[in-house]
């Protein structure tokens, strides 16, 4: 892969962790997490997964 690959899926794990995170943000404003919360821990792996693999092609490619 090159530089501007790796760029752009740092960018869409961007994209996906902005939306995680405002998908979460409305559950806890309206007391969905505590209505739904397996779906609110599903959400939750879902950002920690998304950052996670974001920040190993981060690291790939700074190498």
């Amino acid at each position: 892969m090159n530089p501007d690959n790796y760029q752009q899926l740092v960018d869409q794990f961007q994209e996906m962790i902005n939306d995680t995170q405002q998908t979460l943000d409305r559950f806890e404003a309206t007391g969905m997490d505590e209505q739904l919360p397996d779906d609110y821990d599903k959400l939750l792996d879902i950002l920690d997964d998304a950052v996670k693999q974001q920040r190993e092609y981060v690291m790939v490619a700074l190498r």
